[in-house]
């Protein structure tokens, strides 16, 4: 194996870089996010660079990808072309399902995704990577990865998409993900799914129990002094202070206030509102608690709150700490963020590709630039919860990689 350069476009907190990154073959030479909080926030609000710079040793270039010229991107980027890995992952905003409108209404961003193929014009890589929502293949607005991929395919690529529940890659997290490589120059076409053909990741590896059951405990509002980022907000009133402790440990929520007149007082107005409407499943995990011996519930942008989603501690009266919820996204246990606001660390944290499953996606990309099949004990990420003998065979047996 040679040193391959890697592109990171859309960059955040250096989620799919850092699989390369951690990579012996590859070395990441350029990356730029335009570090935006929500459509409305100015640019560079969103502090993700300072992230990716703490961990990846580059600082990505503050750029509106929406806008710029795709031919004038590697003048920007201080780069000459071609690069040989392309890593480019559009907001996904638009397209998931936990925001009901995006069923009704094609948001402006989804267009980024057929930028993509712009800007693989200009930097020539010879394998792309994306990483999106599941709607990207299967939403109503499919129609931005069909001419994305009918661009690639003009300019010599063969692409391949797919999606996958994260479960199966051993993330400890319900998170199912669109996953695109794209190769060109008659290279051959390698999947996550060949990498593992064969083998799965035994059950007791995928909880949260054995991803963050180690960590020292907390109060809201607290952080461990031997570790910054094992921090968690101050609950923002008694009441949801009050609503957490009275929900049932390991896996309760809001829902199980129910069955104890006494503790209706803790309902929200919106809990109530679905309670009158016999509608109790559209929101089922918020103010929900892991569960110490199943995966996490899906770690979203916003999980910076209770409200948000099965995101309280399984026993402990707080929100999941930052700590916690990088390594239920896969991250190593020893990832830095960027001295900016919690509440922004914890969208680097919702936002980002696992890295778990982006050292396997350096796995796959290096098997495709080398001819070379790695072992998959070999694209297990150091760091993180997975060990290599959590791997089974298809009988569920202990298996060597």
């Amino acid at each position: 194996m040679g040193t391959w350069r890697v592109v990171d476009l859309f960059s955040g907190g250096g989620g799919m870089s850092y699989g390369f990154h951690a990579h012996p073959g590859f070395e990441v030479v350029g990356a730029a996010d335009a570090q935006l909080g929500k459509p409305s926030s100015p640019r560079g609000s969103l502090g993700c660079n300072l992230t990716y710079a703490a961990n990846i040793g580059v600082m990505p270039v503050e750029v509106d990808l929406a806008r710029v010229d795709a031919h004038l991107l590697p003048d920007a980027l201080g780069l000459a072309a071609p690069v040989d890995v392309l890593a480019a992952c559009p907001p996904c905003t638009g397209f998931t399902r936990t925001n009901a409108n995006n069923h009704l209404v094609d948001d402006a961003r989804n267009v980024l995704v057929r930028r993509v193929a712009e800007f693989a014009s200009a930097l020539q890589p010879r394998v792309i990577v994306m990483e999106n929502a599941r709607e990207l293949l299967r939403g109503n607005f499919v129609h931005h990865f069909a001419a994305l991929a009918d661009d690639l395919t003009e300019q010599g690529y063969a692409v391949h998409a797919s999606t996958h529940v994260l479960t199966r890659f051993g993330l400890p997290q319900i998170r199912e993900r669109a996953i695109v490589i794209a190769v060109r120059d008659g290279l051959p076409l390698r999947t996550l799914d060949e990498l593992w053909a064969g083998r799965a990741v035994s059950p007791d590896a995928l909880t949260v129990r054995r991803a963050i059951g180690h960590l020292p405990g907390l109060r809201d509002g607290a952080a461990d002094p031997a570790d910054p980022d094992h921090a968690t907000p101050r609950f923002a009133s008694a009441a949801t202070r009050a609503r957490i402790a009275a929900i049932p440990h390991d896996g309760g929520s809001w829902r199980d206030l129910l069955a104890d007149e006494s503790l209706h007082v803790h309902l929200t107005p919106a809990m109530r509102t679905l309670v009158r409407r016999g509608d109790l499943g559209n929101h089922p995990d918020a103010y929900g608690r892991a569960k110490w011996d199943a995966p996490a519930a899906t770690i979203k942008r916003e999980c910076t709150h209770v409200g948000n989603g099965r995101y309280a501690h399984p026993d402990q009266d707080r929100l999941l700490s930052l700590r916690e919820m990088a390594i239920l996204n896969g991250f190593p246990s020893s990832y830095r963020f960027g001295r900016v606001g919690l509440a922004n660390r914890y969208r680097h944290v919702g936002d980002a590709v696992p890295p778990l499953v982006s050292y396997q996606l350096a796995a796959v990309v290096s098997w495709v630039l080398s001819g070379v099949r790695p072992a998959l004990a070999d694209a297990i990420l150091p760091g993180t919860h997975l060990r290599a003998d959590d791997l089974v065979d298809a009988a569920g047996e202990r298996a060597a990689a």
